[in-house]
């Protein structure tokens, strides 16, 4: 279980930009939870706190309960390996063949060859690109790209995957594809899942519940299916709303 308590995150500058106030979520294991808002509403913010990429300025990240807001180096840095993430521009190695990109969690590791590769292999697998290991990222199309980064992402063999926008780059038939994917090892392997998106149709298609974010607060959380049918803030109605115009523009 992910729970989330009072998280404040507060940039210094010129001027504070208050980016989350008084966050609070809770997050069943092997669930699939959309965090959904529009740009800049603080979704990638909430994601980066909950890995500790972002310190937050207040609040807690409690994971099976155990506090590990304030973890520092090798904890820190064991716990973020038990986190998967994948992003809306792939992230890959363009240098590193597809295998080189899955295996690159376990070098880092230290696993020996034989067991990065053999795990590499069979997670290749997985996501479908058995054939494509000797492979460049330059020479793959952008869905077989995110799928090597959901390789990667599982290479850890994490209890968690984030996924910040990262259907955002691909058409609609890829989406719909990878989203597949992604549902599979939610069911197969009991990863639980945190899906940023501003795609209501993406939280609509994967998501078990959701939450809205507007300016950084929570304004409207719960069952996906019931968020949708019967929304109750504005932000969500305006979201709906843009969402089924761009479908009927499609």
């Amino acid at each position: 279980m992910i729970e989330i308590s009072r998280l404040t995150k507060t940039f210094s500058g010129a001027s504070e930009l208050h980016a989350l106030h008084d966050v609070s979520l809770t997050i069943d294991d092997g669930e699939i939870y959309g965090i959904i808002g529009a740009s800049g509403a603080g979704k990638s913010t909430l994601v980066r706190c909950i890995n500790l990429l972002e310190r937050p300025t207040r609040g807690r990240i409690i994971i099976d309960g155990v506090d590990v807001t304030d973890y520092q180096g090798r904890q820190l840095n064991e716990f973020r390996s038990s986190i998967g993430m994948i992003f809306q521009d792939f992230s890959l190695f363009q240098q590193r063949s597809v295998l080189g990109n899955v295996t690159f969690p376990l070098e880092l590791r230290h696993d020996k060859k034989e067991h990065r590769e053999q795990r590499a292999r069979k997670l290749l697998s997985i996501v479908g690109l058995t054939d494509k290991e000797s492979s460049y990222p330059s020479q793959l199309s952008g869905g077989q790209q995110q799928r090597v980064a959901i390789a990667r992402a599982l290479a850890n063999n994490p209890k968690i995957m984030l996924c910040d926008e990262a259907t955002s780059a691909l058409d609609t038939r890829t989406t719909a594809s990878i989203l597949s994917l992604l549902k599979s090892i939610n069911k197969d392997l009991g990863v639980t899942m945190i899906i940023i998106t501003h795609s209501l149709s993406v939280a609509s298609k994967i998501c078990d519940k959701i939450a809205v974010i507007d300016e950084g607060k929570v304004v409207e959380s719960g069952v996906t299916s019931e968020v949708f049918s019967c929304p109750k803030s504005p932000i969500t109605r305006e979201l709906l709303n843009n969402d089924s115009l761009k479908a009927e523009e499609g």
